[in-house]
């Protein structure tokens, strides 16, 4: 307990992990109780690769450090926790951490009868224009689906496209694509630096320059070879270039974002507050690409996204499907609040996903709207939820066959 008396009773009383996967990927929610009838608060803790291990941290270790605690302490509670492991930071324990940060601000939204959105300063823009994805396992399959999405209201489209071999990211790849080599359904990093180009010349001519267009090289490139992709698609205007190194190398992105004519975007694979802070001042980066629940929650993130806005880095948070509804909703509270906002990613919730999730925000015409109830605005229907258990190893099967032509692991 801390050393000072709280105001009031209120007490939180219990906090359990949920663990449901409506659209195939293992979506992790903690849910904290409090004495008050009625009163809680959901959060994501997703790590969809290591959802079990979230889920026993928060169960076993992160939730009975809650239990007693008043839950508008959130800024001593999630200290506490980080702290308390010694051995801190990484994934696993700082996804508990988010899981549990948030419901806590869903709770503190909820008591002030205010959406979490106002409890940060209230909203500097009416909504979140959004990007989705396009691919296709062609340049043509890509561009017309690329149309289809600019028809629904989207302004900014990613634009991925197929190759040869299965270890292709975000698109669909051929079996067989190096039939002389070791690995014939490999991934050619050369092959890829020279057609890449031609599908985003292929944009502008048919999409014209009035959509955003973006691209995620999925961290395969080394230093070098990134400086290349950018400058080969400076003709094209993309409004950014997504992880374009591996995490290992992060400490080259300086010298990478220095030499690339094209807005760089990362992120999404951080662990921690720190590395974060480091990539934000020391030049690495365009557009940050926060995973909220890998760094600890809504509390780090508003605090990096401050020091964003201070040494003028935008946002581009991470909202794939293995982002729950609730994290998406954490991820907007933030965007329609900070001057920083760049870009948001979006995805489209099968009809499972929101009856687990009553609340689930909705694109419209290319936009998200926060929700004006109190917290997030989205809860959890566990009936439902027990009716979609997790799959484990998914990603494990698919990251095993990135390989190179010759049979060589590379970054999936």
């Amino acid at each position: 307990m801390p050393p000072w008396p709280s105001r009031d009773k209120l007490r939180v009383t219990n906090v359990r992990t949920f663990v449901t996967a409506p659209e195939g990927t293992p979506l992790v929610v903690v849910r904290v109780e409090t004495s008050e009838l009625g009163l809680y608060g959901l959060g994501c803790a997703t790590f969809t690769q290591r959802y079990a291990a979230v889920a026993a941290a928060v169960d076993e270790h992160v939730g009975p450090l809650v239990v007693g605690r008043h839950p508008a302490d959130i800024e001593d509670i999630t200290r506490l926790i980080h702290y308390s492991a010694y051995w801190r930071n990484g994934p696993v324990l700082n996804n508990a951490l988010s899981g549990i940060d948030q419901a806590l601000w869903d709770i503190a939204g909820k008591r002030a009868g205010m959406p979490v959105y106002e409890l940060l300063g209230g909203r500097s823009r009416a909504g979140v224009e959004v990007y989705t994805h396009a691919a296709g396992a062609t340049i043509d399959e890509t561009l017309a689906r690329a149309e289809q999405f600019i028809g629904e209201g989207y302004r900014s489209v990613r634009l991925q496209v197929g190759g040869p071999g299965i270890g292709t990211y975000g698109a669909p790849g051929t079996l067989g694509g190096y039939p002389r080599s070791p690995h014939p359904d490999g991934w050619d990093p050369e092959r890829y630096l020279r057609t890449t180009p031609a599908l985003f010349a292929a944009a502008r001519e048919r999409l014209g320059l009035g959509v955003n267009l973006m691209h995620d090289v999925h961290s395969r490139l080394t230093p070098k070879q990134a400086v290349v992709l950018a400058r080969a698609l400076e003709p094209y205007q993309l409004s950014f270039l997504e992880d374009v190194i591996a995490p290992e190398y992060y400490d080259r992105l300086p010298e990478v974002r220095a030499a690339s004519p094209v807005p760089i975007a990362i992120g999404e694979q951080l662990g921690s507050l720190p590395d974060a802070v480091r990539l934000i001042r020391d030049g690495g980066v365009d557009l940050l690409r926060l995973h909220t629940s890998s760094v600890g929650g809504l509390t780090p993130t508003r605090k990096l996204v401050a020091l964003a806005e201070l040494l003028a880095v935008r946002t581009a948070f991470h909202s794939p499907g293995d982002i729950s509804p609730i994290g998406v909703a954490a991820n907007l509270a933030v965007d329609v609040s900070t001057p920083a906002f760049g870009y948001q990613e979006s995805h489209t919730y099968n009809d499972a996903t929101h009856e687990v999730f009553p609340g689930t925000p909705v694109v419209r015409e290319g936009h998200l709207y926060p929700s004006d109830a109190p917290g997030w605005g989205v809860d959890l229907d566990e009936k439902a939820a027990a009716a979609f258990p997790p799959t484990k190893f998914l990603h494990e099967r698919w990251s095993a066959g990135v390989r190179r032509p010759d049979g060589s692991l590379d970054a999936p």
